[in-house]
């Protein structure tokens, strides 16, 4: 089985290390600058639980060297997924499947969608033009939600945190030949890889914090112990949840935990630095759109209001904007 992770960073590069340390598959990395440099030079290097392992995946600085895959990982932040959709062409053969491990509501949410509400609708928050729709059709798509927390700590160097599940599922539903070989790959490698009917369920409960806890923190600098403690930030963060909370059970989906015990769960997380305030501090392009600004389209659609989130948007697109971070 070939697997190439498309953007190889912490998470990308987590997945790469434990796979090649476990032969589950043949790896192919693509990244660039530093990191690439390091990875070619010295190998990858993992740091969890305490141990440390070197890794020699193959790791390559296009897709174009990568060749054809039968799986492309997709690790990249939302919105730089339409410039590397062109970039991705030369690793598609007829057969290969694009694992989505992207946050937020993916480009092929619509495709197959349950019921047929809204089937094909495409969403221009996370997909502008409609390129990635067309250059990574979405019968290609399987779901993947990423729960472990690492870090590129220098360049070749992953230091994994915590968690190690991928939930992955099939836009329809169902339990295909191709998600169940790469959920098998993926449990041999040392994770959890449940294939799962319902994946845009998994997809919201994640995307539930997510669309309020990283657009506050960047407003505010808090990180989540102190969001979840204030009253004033988990007020705000608890009317933005229950407005997408009604938006998302309009698309047919079900939440199976309430708006307090998601609160409570992120709060235990402690002081983390959710990644939207990370990349304001650091100068990088923060993922509005996919995690807030795709809630506020899919309002729209469904007719349902949604004041909070709009008047959020609004702040932290203009905080981004003045950090040279948006747009």
């Amino acid at each position: 089985m070939r697997i190439c992770i498309f953007g190889a960073g912490a998470i990308g590069g987590l997945m790469a290390a434990r796979l090649a340390a476990k032969d589950a598959a043949e790896v192919t990395i693509i990244a660039r600058g530093p990191h690439l440099a390091a990875m070619q030079e010295k190998g990858l290097v993992l740091r969890s639980d305490g141990e440390e392992i070197t890794v020699r995946p193959r790791c390559v600085a296009s897709a174009a060297e990568a060749g054809e895959q039968d799986y492309v990982v997709v690790t990249l932040k939302a919105h730089s997924l339409p410039a590397a959709a062109e970039q991705m062409q030369p690793l598609l053969g007829p057969d290969t499947a694009i694992v989505s491990a992207v946050n937020g509501i993916p480009w092929w949410y619509f495709h197959k969608h349950p019921g047929g509400q809204h089937e094909g609708h495409r969403l221009s928050s996370v997909d502008p033009d409609g390129s990635v729709w067309r250059l990574l059709p979405p019968e290609r798509a399987i779901g993947c939600i990423v729960y472990p927390a690492a870090e590129v700590v220098e360049p070749g160097v992953i230091e994994h945190t915590y968690g190690d599940r991928f939930t992955l599922g099939e836009p329809d539903g169902s339990r295909s030949p191709r998600v169940s070989a790469i959920s098998e790959a993926l449990i041999a490698a040392g994770f959890k890889a449940p294939v799962r009917p319902k994946i845009r369920d998994e997809i919201w409960v994640k995307l539930w914090g997510n669309l309020a806890f990283n657009p506050i923190s960047a407003l505010t600098t808090s990180t989540l112990d102190t969001l979840t403690a204030d009253a004033g930030q988990r007020g705000v963060a608890r009317a933005m949840m229950l407005e997408a909370q009604a938006v998302a059970e309009a698309l047919g989906i079900r939440f199976a935990i309430d708006v307090d015990k998601r609160i409570a769960g992120a709060a235990e997380v402690g002081a983390h630095r959710t990644s939207m305030l990370q990349d304001l501090e650091r100068g990088r392009p923060m993922e509005i759109d996919a995690l807030l600004g795709v809630v506020v389209e899919l309002a729209a659609l469904v007719g349902r209001p949604a004041p909070i989130c709009e008047t959020v948007l609004a702040l932290v697109r203009a905080r981004a904007r003045e950090a040279g971070c948006y747009g």
